[in-house]
Formats: C-alpha cells, sequence, structure tokens
C-alpha cells in the first residue's frame, strides 16, 4: 500500500485535531486530497501529450509509461464528480466507461477509416463524441489489435497525439475551475455559492466518498463478475491495458485519504475506515488477477467476490458511522442528483 501511495505521487497532510469538523474538514479536503490530485493529473496530463509528440508509436515504452502514470492521476479523481468535472462533460471526455454499446471503437474506427480531419486539430477535438476522447479511446489506440493498426499510419500518429493534447486540455480546464473559485465555494459556501452551508458542502463530499466506493464495488469489480452462470471478463474496465485490478486499488487508496480527512473529527470513526480499506487493499493485492479473469472459474470468481465484499464493508462504515457524523441522512444514495 505504501509504494502505492507514492506512485500516485501525492503527499498527504497529516491528520490532526479539528476543532470545527465542519469549516476546517472543508479546507482540509479541499486544500489536501482535491487540489493535489488535479495538479497531479494535470502535470502527467502533459507529460503524456510530450510524449505522443515524441513518439506516438503505440508500443512506444515511454509512451505507455505516460499513459499508465496519468490513468493512475484519473483514477485518484474519479469520484470527484461534480463541479468544474461537469462543465462541458469534462469528466465524460476523460472517462467514458462503461461503453455497453460499443461507442469508443465504433468513433474512432469512423474517424480512421475516413482519416477526419478533426482528428488532427485538438481544438476542434472537443466537439467529438465523447466515446472518442479520453483515456479509454487511448487505451483502444495503445491496445487494441484492430483498431491500433488499421487505416493509415501518419493518421493514427495524429490522432493520438490530438487525443493527449484533448486529455491535457480537459485535466487543466478542471484544475483551473477549482483554483479560480470553486476551491474557496466547497471550503468556505455563501449563499451566494454553489453550496449555501457547510452542510451542504459536507454532504457532496460524502456524496462523492459514496459514489467512489459503489462505483469500484459494483462496477469496477461488479460489472466483469457477471453472474454465476455467465461471468463477463471481458467488460472489466480497462483490461486491454491490463488494468483491471491496478484501477481498484487506486482508487481504494484515493477514498481512504478522502474517508479519514471527512472522518477527521472521530479518530474511531477513522480506525474504522482505516482497519476496512486496509482489509480491501490486502485481498487486491493477494489477487494476483489484473483483469479479472478469474471471474470465469468458481474458485478465483470467489476471490474476486471477496474482493467486492470488502469493499461492501467500507461503505457500511460510510453509511453506519460517517453518515450520522456529518448529519447525512443515513438512507442518502451517491447516485441521487441534487
Amino acid at each position: 500500500m505504501k509504494n502505492l501511495v507514492l506512485a500516485l505521487g501525492f503527499i498527504c497532510a497529516p491528520l490532526g485535531a479539528v476543532a470545527d469538523v465542519d469549516t476546517a474538514m472543508l479546507r482540509d479536503v479541499v486544500d489536501h486530497h482535491i487540489l493535489p490530485r488535479y495538479s497531479t493529473l494535470a502535470e502527467r496530463a502533459d507529460a503524456l501529450a510530450d510524449a505522443a509528440e515524441q513518439n506516438c508509436a503505440p508500443d512506444a515504452a515511454a509512451l505507455r509509461d505516460t499513459y499508465h502514470s496519468a490513468f493512475d492521476a484519473w483514477i485518484a479523481v474519479s469520484h470527484l464528480r461534480f463541479g468544474p468535472s461537469e462543465v462541458d462533460n469534462r469528466a465524460f471526455a476523460l472517462a467514458f466507461w462503461p461503453d455497453s454499446r460499443g461507442a469508443t471503437p465504433k468513433t474512432l474506427a469512423a474517424l480512421i477509416a475516413d482519416a477526419d480531419p478533426v482528428g488532427t486539430n485538438p481544438q476542434a477535438y472537443a466537439d467529438v463524441s465523447i466515446a472518442g476522447r479520453g483515456f479509454y479511446a487511448l487505451e483502444f489506440l495503445f491496445f487494441d489489435e484492430q483498431i491500433s493498426t488499421s487505416g493509415d499510419a501518419t493518421y493514427r500518429c495524429d490522432l493520438v497525439q490530438t487525443v493527449t493534447a484533448d486529455i491535457a486540455t480537459q485535466s487543466h480546464a478542471i484544475l483551473d475551475g477549482w483554483t479560480t473559485g470553486y476551491a474557496d465555494a466547497v471550503a468556505a459556501p455563501s449563499e451566494g455559492g454553489p453550496y449555501r452551508s457547510t452542510e451542504e458542502a459536507a454532504q457532496e463530499l460524502y456524496k462523492a466518498l459514496n459514489l467512489g466506493l459503489e462505483f469500484t464495488a459494483d462496477t469496477r469489480i461488479g460489472r466483469p463478475m457477471g453472474s454465476f452462470d455467465r461471468p463477463r471478463p471481458k467488460r472489466a474496465e480497462a483490461w486491454r491495458s491490463g488494468r483491471s485490478l491496478r484501477n481498484v486499488e487506486v482508487a481504494l487508496v484515493s477514498l481512504q485519504d478522502l474517508a479519514r480527512r471527512l472522518a477527521a473529527g472521530s479518530d474511531t470513526v477513522v480506525a474504522s475506515f482505516d482497519d476496512r480499506f486496509d482489509d480491501a487493499l490486502t485481498v487486491a493485492g493477494d489477487l494476483d488477477d489484473p483483469v479479472f479473469a478469474g471471474t470465469a472459474t468458481p474458485q478465483s470468481r470467489l476471490r474476486v467476490e471477496v474482493l467486492q465484499q470488502s469493499v461492501a464493508a467500507i461503505r457500511e462504515v460510510a453509511r453506519d458511522d460517517l453518515g450520522p457524523q456529518l448529519g447525512v441522512a443515513s438512507g442518502f444514495n451517491a447516485l441521487d442528483g441534487d
């Protein structure tokens, strides 16, 4: 776990006693959880775009390394689906998944077949369907046998450079939104802002934690599990690039940091979260199944089910202990609207 935290490139400030759990907690989450992670995403997205300019070959080691690094940074903020990430569908432009209808390969195949000029223009590419943008589109361009070899090689190179540039643009736009006002709107709510009270802001952050846990348990882990009679390992997230389990681990490390900060007013709740998160990360680390291929066999499937159950146990702490502490109703659904 320690190595994974270091690999994500975050420096987490220590959790101290909170005199006013509302205002001090909000500022702590913004300054030490949200802003550092979005800064990391923007920096790594820039490195990815630079690497694509240097060598756009799908199998280029440096390009793939920066792809994984930037993808890690996205997963670490993927639960923060509010505020600047919602503007212009930025979060979906970075991460369109699940893609149950196969829109991403269809969009990319059409662009490549037509050598569509939009694929060579990073500014115009913002008008392309979100299915053809972001990390999952890039995964097809790098790792899918058909997409990565179809059409004209020069055009595919231009398209890789365009997609990476668009990722960098969207990442910076989200960070800029936070640093030019939204951070203060969350940390210091006011009647004229998006959050009229500290309770509303805390509820948004609680919702983000629950959304991240729910998505990890039900979609990242649950989707490839399918049913016992019909497992669906090829529905795992980012299986082409071998990232399915890695995304779960990265998400859990980031969510643990958010959970601890939200619960900072109670050492008991922090300890409960730590126990559950550590259990889940231990199970994940012992799984040795990077793309959840084991869901197709009964014995290995059981180990994936244990991982899913361990994430469910974290959700119970959030519901039963953290929710009351923050004044959020126990029946609150992370996927409900405002």
